[in-house]
């Protein structure tokens, strides 16, 4: 379901971190050699030096006859840096996406079982907490994935996001991020202990508490993915107003095809068609 091309847009820039499997585009204490060298400085490991460069530079420096190596013809091979990520994935399960017949709930599965995978797989040094979201939000674990069912619930996107960054804030890593995998339509909040319910439309009130939601994220420098799981067109514009407030990305399929998405990146500002 999700294609390596996807993958590559959805992790993004990372930033320094703990060391882990995602690639970046810094040097540290990797793994893996790049090409890039530099000068050798105190406190650098042995084994990270480029004997060759360094033979190499003690040549030029002093020539080949009277061989002398000092400190200042060592070179240090530089390596990738690897970092990893503390992931919430977000799962819709209210009635909406069974609503009006259509089948919103099996694809919703299909992408979070495939993100799970991967994440489990490709980055074992990642933390994955998982989530699902209808009148209240609550966590839920991998192996309850294929067994979600959607219940007689609203949507209550702020729920969800305000448990997602309840455990981001508790994670040590720099990079911290939540994916969504909903049909679009906020319709509930909880406030002082009662619920406001709005199943018509785009409640503003209910809107414009999410959009909140999303800018507190971006503050706290969590970017959201969403996975939008409808066609909706006044539904996406609502997933593209709450993507461009959080500055995140945004994958939008049709529940009959999900191996296919329209992708929208707010922090590149760009879209395409990604399979």
């Amino acid at each position: 379901v999700i294609r390596k091309r996807s993958l590559e847009e959805i992790f993004g820039k990372l930033k320094k971190s703990g060391p882990g499997n995602h690639k970046t585009v810094f040097s540290g204490e990797g793994e893996e050699f790049t090409t890039d060298s530099r000068p050798f400085v105190f406190g650098d490991s042995v084994d990270r030096i480029n004997v060759t460069s360094s033979i190499r530079n003690a040549q030029i420096n002093h020539g080949v006859d009277d061989f002398n190596l000092t400190e200042d013809d060592l070179e240090i091979q530089e390596r990738e840096l690897k970092t990893h990520t503390s992931t919430i994935l977000m799962i819709d399960i209210s009635h909406s996406m069974i609503l009006y017949g259509e089948d919103r709930i099996t694809p919703a599965k299909k992408v979070a079982m495939a993100l799970a995978e991967l994440i489990t797989t490709k980055f074992p040094k990642d933390t994955l907490d998982i989530i699902v979201f209808g009148d209240d939000a609550w966590k839920v674990e991998i192996r309850d994935l294929p067994y979600l069912q959607v219940g007689p619930y609203h949507t209550n996107t702020c729920a969800g996001l305000d448990l997602a960054m309840e455990l981001l804030r508790r994670k040590k890593t720099n990079n911290k991020q939540i994916f969504m995998i909903t049909d679009g339509k906020p319709s509930c909040l909880k406030e002082n202990g009662k619920y406001y319910k709005n199943s018509f439309g785009l409640d503003r009130k209910i809107v414009n508490k999410t959009l909140n939601k999303a800018a507190q994220c971006k503050r706290m420098n969590i970017p959201i993915t969403t996975f939008m799981i409808a066609e909706d067109p006044y539904l996406q514009q609502f997933v593209r107003e709450f993507t461009q407030t959080n500055s995140g990305k945004a994958f939008y399929a049709s529940p009959d095809n999900v191996g296919t998405f329209l992708f929208e990146d707010f922090v590149r500002n760009r879209r395409m068609h990604v399979r």
